[in-house]
């Protein structure tokens, strides 16, 4: 994809141009999370320097122009994935704050002893152990649909799973340790058939696809700021309206309500019921000013060069004797994890940082995918629009260099 922009797009990024231990900075780490563009940074910092004023509570100038900075943000998020109204939007601090909101307020409202929760095999922790509290909360039970060698989830098995005492699907939309992009419209459209609800997690998949919540029809939908190019600390749940109107507040305080006695309170309408107390005002609004940055791309283009990426980096990384990629779904993101013969993954990230190379060496909170490969962490490199087959060639040549060194 000859015609990307990724010169400008880095430019764009004053973090890349630093020096790691006099060597230019290669990032690798977005599956983590991405850096910030200047048009973030300014955004927040023009916000704190000219406008900054607590939202929603006050008629004066500042606080008017801060409502009107947070409340476009919102409506940008659900223009940004297609949500039918900014009722559907709430902000929260990520996507793990989100998973926890659905677990104790959509849970505890609808889910009992007996009924069970279906997610899969490649979750991350925040998808599983929400879940896991819900179940010791209620007596419900988690059931785990499971994957292949390469990653993939076994769809017949996933459907297998699906009965009348199924309450909710929770499934993550594209996998951190392994790229895998799930069949997410099936495995909705299995779901509803059964009239199941739907959760999707789409902290990966956001950065690197164009989510539409209406075209998927998922009942929820939940991403951070940060891997979108945003700030850290804030975070999205999209719910259809109806089920956030039914869903009891998950915390109590200003702003969520409408009228409060000692005898009795009553809340909010939505968005405001879930967004108790005075919010992350500056970063609502960096993350606006990322899907600005982003739309100024487009999101068609960003996940076509970053497939270019992928393939590059999954034909040098091939031709590595001694090294095995984790993760080989045939739908797949930009994460190449891979572990090398007899040299920890901890040791592979550590000696790749002294040639100015971050990566992430772990089990990236997924411990039954490592539990799965039978394997304690993988070496992961992920990619970002801002990243150059370049870039991969320093990381393959340092990896072979690592080989070398260790015989």
């Amino acid at each position: 994809m000859t015609n990307f922009p990724v010169a400008d797009i880095r430019a764009d990024f004053p973090i890349l141009a630093e020096k790691i231990r006099n060597k230019p900075l290669v990032y690798l780490d977005n599956a983590a999370s991405c850096q910030k563009p200047n048009a973030v940074i300014d955004s927040i910092s023009h916000l704190y320097r000219h406008d900054y004023a607590n939202i929603h509570r006050g008629v004066h100038t500042l606080s008017v122009r801060s409502t009107d900075k947070f409340e476009a943000a919102r409506g940008k998020v659900r223009a940004f994935i297609n949500a039918a109204s900014h009722k559907e939007i709430i902000f929260v601090r990520g996507a793990t704050e989100a998973v926890n909101l659905i677990a104790q307020t959509f849970g505890r409202a609808n889910i009992k002893a007996g009924d069970e929760i279906v997610i899969t095999a490649m979750e991350h922790h925040s998808n599983i152990v929400p879940w896991q509290m819900l179940c010791e909360q209620t007596g419900a039970v988690l059931r785990v649909a499971p994957m292949n060698v390469q990653g993939e989830l076994i769809y017949e098995a996933f459907e297998a799973l699906l009965n009348d005492k199924t309450r909710l699907v929770a499934v993550v939309h594209m996998s951190n340790a392994l790229g895998t992009i799930n069949p997410v419209q099936n495995i909705i459209a299995a779901a509803h058939a059964k009239g199941i609800p739907v959760m999707l997690d789409g902290a990966q998949a956001i950065p690197h696809l164009a989510v539409d919540v209406q075209a998927l029809d998922c009942d929820f939908y939940v991403f951070s700021g940060h891997k979108l190019y945003g700030p850290s600390g804030i975070g999205v749940l999209y719910g259809k309206q109806a089920l956030l109107e039914a869903m009891p507040p998950y915390q109590g305080g200003g702003d969520m309500i409408k009228t409060v006695s000692f005898e009795k309170s009553t809340y909010a309408g939505l968005p405001h019921k879930f967004e108790a107390g005075t919010p992350n005002i500056a970063d609502v609004v960096g993350l606006g000013a990322a899907i600005d940055y982003l739309n100024g791309i487009g999101m068609a283009a960003i996940a076509d060069y970053e497939a270019e990426l992928l393939a590059y980096a999954t034909e040098q990384a091939q031709q590595i004797n001694g090294l095995r990629i984790i993760g080989e779904a045939a739908e797949k993101g930009a994460i190449l994890s891979f572990v090398l013969d007899r040299i920890h993954p901890h040791d592979i990230g550590t000696m790749l940082d002294s040639l100015g190379i971050a990566i992430r060496a772990g089990h990236h909170c997924a411990m039954p995918v490592m539990d799965f490969y039978q394997i304690p962490a993988t070496a992961r490199a992920s990619f970002a629009m801002y990243n150059t087959k370049e870039e991969i060639d320093v990381l393959m040549a340092g990896i072979k260099g690592l080989i070398e060194a260790f015989g």
